[in-house]
């Protein structure tokens, strides 16, 4: 698992902070400096804390659990859209909606109802409908695609969310707070990191800091997929040998048990013919 250097971090533009007037005091413990009024944040923790969520995310990829990726952001979205995508992960890159998490059997129904659509088209039944009907039909699909398409494979809740720019997306953090779902988070000077489990300090403004952050993040769980691949791959083979064993072990223990039996009867024998 490679993490970023802090020569990379540095031209990246991740330790550019908020002017700073608008600086939120619980980000003090991650600021370096602050020049010309705007906070310079401390790439060293930054570095530290971008390995310590990567390795964390590893593990979860390599549980099998899903991570929802969380920028609605312009900066970000398309970053986020190809990193989440290149390892099969849900995310949300439009306007989030409210309750998401918190009433996700509601937003289970809306994808469903996207399914029973893409039915409609496939048996026929959308073809037997009015041209109004099909337009009206057609238009909610195009709606329930733009927001909820992302995350159509999320068949139950995300173990984590990673965010980007926590201050925009403080209804998705709250939510996952609500229920307990760890928050990984890319935090700038003006947030509040104290609602996120795993802070990542870096500037979430510049498309190649959030690019960066990902980078590292997405090739961590890469790699816990990976592993679990081969895994489940060695698995059966394990499983063959140790049948094969016990089948081996179990035929020794026949083995000398019928040497045992054949001895005794040889005793008996030979006792009954000195008699």
């Amino acid at each position: 698992m490679a993490t970023p250097t802090f020569e990379q971090l540095l031209e990246a533009g991740c330790h550019f902070g908020h002017l700073k007037r608008k600086w939120n005091p619980a980000m003090a413990p991650y600021i370096f400096m602050e020049r010309n009024g705007i906070h310079i944040l401390d790439l060293y923790k930054t570095a530290a804390k971008v390995e310590e969520a990567a390795a964390a995310l590893k593990s979860i990829a390599k549980s099998g659990k899903k991570v929802l990726f969380v920028a609605t952001k312009k900066q970000a979205k398309q970053v986020i859209e190809d990193k989440a995508k290149s390892i099969n992960m849900p995310y949300v890159i439009e306007r989030w909606p409210g309750g998401m998490l918190t009433n996700f059997p509601t937003i289970r129904k809306a994808v469903k109802k996207m399914a029973t659509i893409d039915k409609m088209t496939k048996d026929g039944t959308f073809d037997n409908l009015s041209k109004r009907e099909k337009l009206q039909i057609s238009r909610q699909r195009e709606k329930l695609e733009k927001t909820l398409g992302s995350i159509a494979d999320l068949n139950r809740l995300p173990s984590a969310l990673f965010v980007v720019d926590v201050l925009k997306e403080h209804i998705a953090v709250a939510e996952a707070n609500r229920l307990g779902i760890p928050v990984f988070a890319m935090v700038d000077t003006n947030s509040d990191p104290s609602n996120v489990d795993f802070v990542i300090p870096a500037n979430d403004d510049a498309s190649k800091s959030i690019e960066i952050i990902l980078d590292t993040v997405v090739s961590a769980m890469a790699e816990g997929l990976e592993e679990r691949k081969a895994e489940k791959a060695d698995a059966p083979v394990a499983e063959g040998e140790e049948a094969a064993n016990n089948r081996g072990g179990r035929r020794r223990v026949n083995r000398r048990q019928n040497e045992e039996n054949a001895e005794a009867k040889a005793e008996v024998a030979e006792t009954e013919a000195e008699a």
